[in-house]
């Protein structure tokens, strides 16, 4: 007996890395758990810095649509089905989901891989021309949550270095 009336559990609706992992799962029916847990979580990244600035564009879906594109089993249909799912689920991906997604891509890749989604986030931040503070933000904080340090950052961000916005903003430059 439940102590609030009901017999049974009902079944609560999933959240946005459910729906993520699931759609993930559908286009790439062949790959193991680590696999989709992983692909999802960069996934989901990819989506928060495409939203850090609350302007998921074009540039950045078409970088993202490609990006996702070239995983292996993943194809055109199935980036595209997460693509419209991301830009759903972007500010919840973002603000909510983070840490989780760093803390899956910290256990699941090594280093060098922890780094390879470090420098393919700061490319999406660059896609649209202008790496604004809040996308600055929101990956270095990335960065920290995949265990990388802010020299790794700094490096990745040195090959965006004319798009950085604040640097455009400074007097005298």
């Amino acid at each position: 007996m439940s102590w609030f009336g009901r017999s049974k559990r009902e079944e609560e609706p999933p959240d946005a890395v459910g729906r993520l992992e699931r759609t993930v799962r559908a286009h790439m029916a062949a790959a193991d758990d680590s696999t989709i847990r992983v692909v999802a979580s960069v996934a989901g990244l990819l989506a928060g810095v495409a939203y850090a600035d609350r302007d998921f564009g074009e540039a950045e879906a078409e970088m993202i649509r490609a990006t996702l594109g070239r995983i292996p089993g993943l194809g055109a249909a199935g980036a595209s089905a997460v693509l419209g799912l991301l830009r759903e689920i972007a500010a919840e991906a973002k603000a909510v989901h983070a840490s989780r997604f760093t803390r899956i891509l910290r256990e699941e890749l090594d280093r060098d891989g922890r780094i390879e989604i470090l420098d393919l986030l700061v490319d999406l931040s660059a896609a649209d021309g202008t790496i604004l503070t809040t996308e600055t933000n929101f990956i270095r904080h990335v960065a920290t949550g995949l265990g990388l340090t802010q020299a790794d950052y700094n490096m990745s961000q040195a090959r965006h270095r004319d798009k950085l916005a604040v640097l455009a903003e400074t007097p005298g430059k």
